[in-house]
């Protein structure tokens, strides 16, 4: 057995069960050698849609991803995935040939490359460590939350392992010699990543325990609060029971980022997604709040409306398992380094009675490395009521807080974007997006996961197409690309093959990743690909045009992407009214065999208002 050989064993034996990426000469072995030992390989057409996929399984399914590259051009081309990825916190290993002679045509230096874009840079340095090298890569992502590049160079792929990898145990990382002092600029030493932050499942190695004082800060902030919203993010995902607990004890709304959303799904107290695509009831909610908990959530520029959501006397509270997180984006009052579920737990227990009293704790770190504001002290509220109560809120599950009786059916009548009038822009051949997108939403089954690109449609169906759960919604805009969109419905797709798979994109970004059609059509993936068509580079024309700039280079000719789709074996449907999605409801109950793509020509008379907001930020 050689080192390729080992790799490939090794992570099979850690429980990576896919891999994606394109075959060359110098990640043949290693390739083979996955499949060798049971992971299914899924061949792209493009290293930049293998790593999209990598990224959007890992995301959708809980696992760590691989992607597996030829040396210099394989990885160049899966850059802007392995970007998205690493922006996103995916857990995600990169294997990557590598060439380390400078005078190679294929030379380039990977390992820079991995660190600017936020990748952390890895190398197998000889046959005797290999197998634990790869070990301590795949704890890395896993349990840091890492997209990790794992260089093979050539030269030691080859080599002989002394004896087969002895088996590697999932839950604590082998100790591993550090890489040595030749090695290059830029990778980083095997031992010195081992301490990454914990993953956000409760229990799971590395799981970071917030300190005792920062959860008495944040119970005493929140028992004193009247109107409590929680925000969900990425670091959430596996903490609904814990954050739906807590909400319930103290009265708080529940309402998550865009890559969240899905999270309290059937909860009645769900907001849905808050920033840019927050209906109108949500922001209003948001922005009245007294206290805003960012659970494993940025509070960007994108959640908050540019700061525009949290009200003048509201306090943010920020609990995430980075320190370097806190505060990050916005000045916060309290911020607590933790795993969510864990300190969630840990508040609950407290206010319920189960710890020490609520006496007010030292000073704990704020945005700005000062003391973060005193919290009034008093009692809490009526006995069950923390936070006092709104008489209207008796008889409603979780009453208290911000939830009355009067709140929960607003919620159910106005939240849903659909709920909201809006006078229909479609005629002269072009559907209005929002009329599309609300019809997809009645046609397609409710057991759905949504995959959606970048660029001025992306609202429609993230604000208009709902999802079961956070696993139905997977949002790949970390670093604002388009041409993701497809690669992303694969992987997803992939992980979760009993829901049926939704892509959602743009003309530009369908055309820019158009060879993955094939690969929707080889894997026979049941997939319905919706395009959203204003023949143009919808954010750069609404962006630009009322300034009278020329937008030749920003709109196109009419192009038939049904035909396209033909042409790769999808089924294919034009819609321009509401009439035309008949044959998307006859490809539903039909056999499904080939993927469906509707081609939508949709109005395109204005920008949209959440690239207005996003536009502010840059």
């Amino acid at each position: 057995m050689n080192v390729a050989e080992a790799v490939g064993r090794v992570l099979a034996s850690l429980g990576v069960d896919t891999a994606f990426g394109v075959v060359g000469s110098g990640n043949f072995h290693v390739t083979n050698a996955l499949i060798e030992h049971g992971v299914r390989f899924v061949a792209a057409r493009h290293e930049g849609g293998a790593a999209t996929m990598a990224d959007a399984y890992a995301r959708t399914g809980g696992r760590v991803g691989v992607l597996s590259v030829h040396q210099g051009p394989g990885l160049t081309n899966a850059m802007t995935g392995i970007t998205e990825a690493a922006k996103s916190r995916t857990p995600l290993i990169v294997l990557a040939a590598e060439v380390t002679e400078p005078r190679s045509n294929f030379f380039v230096d990977q390992a820079a490359l991995a660190t600017a874009v936020g990748a952390v840079p890895l190398r197998i340095t000889s046959a005797e460590t290999a197998a634990a090298q790869t070990a301590q890569a795949f704890h890395l992502a896993r349990d840091g939350r890492r997209t990790v590049l794992l260089n093979l160079p050539l030269e030691v792929q080859s080599r002989p392992v002394p004896s087969p990898p002895a088996p590697v145990s999932q839950a604590s990382p082998p100790s591993v010699p550090a890489s040595p002092a030749s090695a290059p600029p830029g990778h980083v030493a095997l031992a010195s990543v081992s301490g990454s932050p914990g993953s956000s499942e409760p229990g799971s190695p590395g799981s970071s325990e917030p300190e005792v004082r920062e959860v008495a800060r944040l119970a005493e902030l929140l028992g004193a609060a009247r109107r409590p919203v929680f925000v969900a993010g990425r670091g959430a995902r596996a903490a609904r029971r814990e954050l739906e607990e807590l909400a319930e004890r103290i009265g708080a709304l529940l309402a998550t980022s865009a890559v969240a959303k899905g999270l309290f799904r059937g909860s009645p107290w769900d907001l849905d997604v808050s920033g840019g695509f927050a209906s109108p009831l949500t922001a209003e909610l948001v922005r009245g709040a007294d206290v805003i908990v960012g659970w494993g959530c940025a509070l960007n520029m994108w959640t908050m409306r540019q700061g525009t959501l949290i009200g003048p006397e509201a306090k943010v509270v920020q609990v995430d398992l980075d320190a370097d997180a806190l505060g990050a984006h916005r000045p916060i009052h309290l911020g607590v380094v933790g795993d969510v579920a864990l300190t969630a737990r840990s508040v609950t227990t407290l206010l319920t009675g189960g710890g020490d009293d609520l006496r007010p704790a030292p000073a704990v770190r704020d945005g700005s490395g000062g003391e973060a504001p005193a919290v009034p002290e008093g009692a809490p509220g009526e006995p069950g009521v923390p936070g006092g109560s709104d008489p209207g809120a008796r008889g409603v599950p979780g009453g208290g807080g911000y939830r009355s009786v009067g709140l929960a059916g607003r919620i159910a009548r106005e939240n849903r974007w659909r709920d909201v009038p809006y006078d229909d822009e479609g005629g002269e051949g072009r559907i209005d997006p929002r009329t599309l997108t609300i019809e997809l939403d009645d046609l397609l089954p409710a057991e759905r996961v949504v995959s959606v690109d970048s660029g001025n449609f992306m609202g429609y169906p993230s604000m208009f197409l709902g999802v079961p759960d956070e696993r139905g919604f997977c949002f790949t805009q970390a670093f604002q690309s388009i041409g993701l969109g497809l690669a992303t419905a694969i992987g997803a797709a992939l992980a979760q093959p009993d829901r049926l798979a939704v892509a959602a994109l743009g003309d530009g970004g369908a055309l820019m990743g158009v060879a993955e059609l094939e690969t929707v059509v080889r894997l026979g993936l049941a997939m319905v690909i919706v395009v959203y068509d204003d023949e143009g580079y919808g954010a750069e024309v609404h962006h630009f045009g009322p300034d009278g700039h020329s937008l030749d280079t920003v709109t196109f000719p009419p192009v038939d992407i049904a035909a396209i789709a033909r042409g790769f074996g999808c089924e294919a449907v034009t819609v321009r009214d509401r009439a035309d999605l008949a044959a998307v409801a006859g490809w539903l109950d039909g056999p499904r065999h080939r993927p469906l793509l509707i081609h939508a020509k949709v109005s395109g008379a204005r920008g949209s208002w959440w690239l207005e907001e996003a536009f502010r930020g840059h």
